[in-house]
């Protein structure tokens, strides 16, 4: 019976390859309407539409550090037309700050392809005594424990990257976490934090401002929208990284030709000059579009760092 079973999916799969996609493709989003991430796949669902004549179907489905999104899709059929578009959280950093998961994050998904990576910015208090990393890291070491670091909640992608930068560095600095970025940022500009890591498209303006400095931001090149701050290799700290990024899954099991599609024409999509225009270097964002032996290969490596990264941030989200 598995062996039958196992030859209709085969021959379903080439089916499906052939006139896909055939009707309409839904594709999971564990965040509220009007966001960053909401806006890049409503942008790359509407140029799929236009390649496809398809409709792509965007379902926010917020909540639980982006677990309601990621076990609908899951648990849906792997068809072909079934997608979720999430971070690092769903993919490898649940797995470690809880001790038990309504899916897996391994077993339950096919990796499709990563499409962005979404950089961040180490920004600190206007008035704030250091300039550079290393003027941080020296006046940090001069003053243990009476820094503070702000977070947009324990377990999020701030607050690891910073408890990972303060773990390299022997650094002792205390941990605030606010509801939002936006009031991590007001603390900032009125002094009453000290540093953040932040996403760029949210910090920029405030930069630009002169309400606070940059200090570093990651990714391989400056960002356009700062081109005045150095990437964290310029300034000296080659090994650091304080990226995320969001990437498409499909329901283990899914054909295999209709996971390469996917990945081929959304990868297309994303590095496209237009896309990039409207869609990514506004939000900080960098094209990868990689495809789905790639994604799969940096999810085994980024599972290892996010299991050091949780460690060194002590979080725990049950």
């Amino acid at each position: 019976m598995r062996l039958l079973a196992l030859l209709m999916m085969l021959a379903a799969g080439s089916a499906f390859g052939q006139a896909y996609p055939s009707k309409p493709i839904r594709m999971v989003v564990p965040y509220t309407a009007g966001g960053p991430a909401d806006l890049l796949v409503r942008g790359l669902g509407q140029k799929l539409t236009e390649a496809w004549g398809q409709q792509i179907v965007v379902e926010n489905k917020p909540g639980a550090n982006e677990i309601i999104a990621a076990q609908d899709v899951a648990k849906s059929p792997p068809d072909g037309y079934n997608y979720l578009l999430a971070s690092d959280a769903v993919f490898s950093l649940n797995g470690y700050l809880y001790s038990k998961l309504p899916y897996d994050p391994v077993k339950d998904f096919t990796p499709v392809s990563r499409l962005v990576n979404a950089n961040l910015m180490l920004v600190a208090r206007p008035d704030f005594p250091a300039n550079t990393v290393r003027e941080l890291i020296d006046y940090a070491k001069e003053n243990p424990g009476k820094l503070n670091y702000g977070s947009v909640g324990a377990g999020g992608v701030n607050h690891l990257a910073m408890a990972w930068f303060n773990t390299q560095n022997g650094l002792d600095m205390q941990h605030v976490p606010y509801k939002g970025l936006v009031q991590g940022l007001q603390d900032i500009m009125t002094s009453r934090l000290d540093v953040m890591f932040a996403v760029i498209g949210g910090a920029a303006p405030h930069l630009k401002a002169g309400k606070m400095k940059g200090l570093a931001v990651s990714g391989q090149t400056r960002n356009v929208l700062i081109p005045e701050v150095p990437t964290f290799t310029e300034a000296g700290f080659p090994n650091f990284d304080a990226s995320f990024y969001f990437g498409i899954a499909a329901p283990a099991g899914t054909p295999r030709e209709l996971v390469a599609k996917m990945a081929d024409e959304a990868g297309k999509i994303v590095r496209t000059s237009e896309f990039k225009e409207k869609y990514l270097l506004n939000l900080g964002f960098e094209a990868v579009g990689d495809t789905p032996a790639e994604l799969a290969a940096f999810l085994k490596q980024d599972r290892e760092l996010a299991a050091k990264k949780v460690k060194a941030s002590g979080a725990k989200l049950d």
